[in-house]
């Protein structure tokens, strides 16, 4: 589990792919420290884990179905990527629930500042967009973020100062891909509320018990 909050950009070293598989590389510092191999650390947004560590980065697995999902398969040495260390238990949650499972990506359209912000226009597809409400939460790249307005086939958020310095966000580029992560809660309410009678009825009772929901979550 993953807050959105970045902890620092780290670039790539190497990204070694054989068919949609593969290896990739990472150049990091703050992420390494307490990081043992097994742990988690979110790359863009992506929940990776560790399976070699040097003093200057780690190595992680990608597995085809994440390479489908996201922009991984896209970058080559040098990119500079968002890195975040799963979140621990006794710290602040700054963020909101990330989980590090991608549900698809989108486009930079537009990057727009006014005054210390700046507006960026992501365009997705409407798997992605019926999940993102204004003032919700999304995250881009790894990044928690506050839904300021959703259009038809996009929708904005606007950037502080201090997030645009932290994160690769305001580095982008109209056409780049940005790996897109839907709140967790809207996915599970969503899922809910799509069940329909006969699903209910194998409950017995007609309701929702926590058998019900460990067999359809």
């Amino acid at each position: 589990m993953f807050t959105g909050i970045v902890e620092e950009t780290g670039r790539i070293r190497q990204v070694s792919l054989e068919g949609s598989s593969g290896k990739i590389a990472v150049e990091a510092f703050k992420v390494l420290e307490g990081t043992q191999i097994g742990d988690s650390i979110a790359v863009n947004g992506v929940c990776l884990t560790v399976i070699s560590l040097a003093s200057r980065g780690f190595t992680a697995d990608v597995m085809a179905e994440t390479i489908r999902r996201s922009n991984l398969g896209l970058l080559k040495p040098g990119d500079a990527v968002n890195l975040e260390r799963a979140m621990a238990a006794d710290g602040r949650f700054g963020g909101h629930m990330v989980a590090g499972h991608i549900d698809g990506t989108g486009v930079i359209k537009s990057c727009r500042r006014e005054e210390n912000a700046v507006w960026v226009t992501v365009g997705t597809g409407p798997e992605i967009l019926r999940l993102i409400i204004e003032k919700g939460s999304v995250c881009i790249d790894g990044i928690s973020l506050t839904v300021a307005k959703v259009e038809r086939d996009s929708f904005q958020v606007s950037v502080i100062p201090h997030t645009g310095a932290e994160t690769t966000l305001l580095k982008r580029r109209a056409g780049d891909i940005v790996n897109l992560e839907n709140d967790m809660v809207a996915k599970y309410v969503e899922k809910l509320l799509t069940l329909g009678s006969s699903d209910l009825e194998k409950t017995n009772s007609g309701r929702i018990t926590m058998e019900f929901l460990e067999e359809y979550l």
